[in-house]
């Protein structure tokens, strides 16, 4: 019985070294298909975060662009507001000029009251240069080209020379700019 033993024992140590080295071989294959699939499983995942990456650093380009414009346009807003905030204060004082014009006409007729005068033309030079400080500068008007986004014609009358025709003939009341922006027209009459 022992060389039964022997012999079933033979046999099995030559089969076992054929079937080990089948299961070396399939585990060899089984492990580079492991390795090669998840080779490729980690190439899509990187492709997957490369693609990302790329989208998320062109969102925060634009995002940063977007804020650079939004800066520059309330930087912008803010200086404009700075020029026109006290333009309603401006126009409310515009009336007390043409006062001031006036009295100095009706003073320039007077001759018995030049102290007078010299006085209201010392307040009224400091009240211009007031204005002026403050970027209000006058419309011209007197001979010059009749201009709708200027002037306001009143009426037209006849006039005294031909080269006067389509121009101003005489202001009735002055305009007036805040930093290059018309703040009232001026009321002009037009040669025809």
């Amino acid at each position: 019985m022992t060389t039964d033993k022997e012999k079933a024992n033979e046999e099995l140590e030559i089969e076992a070294p054929d079937s080990m080295e089948q299961q070396e071989g399939q585990t060899k294959k089984e492990t580079k298909k492991d390795k090669t699939h998840k080779k490729n499983k980690v190439e899509e995942q990187l492709e997957k975060a490369e693609a990302e990456l790329l989208e998320l650093k062109d969102k925060h380009i634009r995002l940063q662009a977007e804020f650079d414009n939004y800066r520059k346009r309330t930087l912008k807003e803010r200086m404009e507001l700075l020029k026109t905030a006290s333009e309603s204060v401006l126009v409310g004082i515009l009336p007390v000029i043409d006062d001031f014009d006036r009295a100095i006409q009706t003073l320039d007729q007077a001759e018995e009251n030049s102290h007078l005068k010299d006085g209201v033309m010392l307040i009224f030079n400091k009240f211009q240069d007031f204005l002026k400080q403050n970027g209000v500068k006058e419309i011209e008007g007197k001979d010059q080209a009749f201009d709708t986004d200027l002037h306001e014609a009143i009426t037209t009358f006849p006039a005294p020379s031909e080269e006067l025709k389509g121009k101003i003939i005489d202001v009735v009341q002055k305009g007036y700019y805040l930093n290059d922006k018309v703040i009232r027209h001026s009321k002009v009459v037009i040669g025809e």
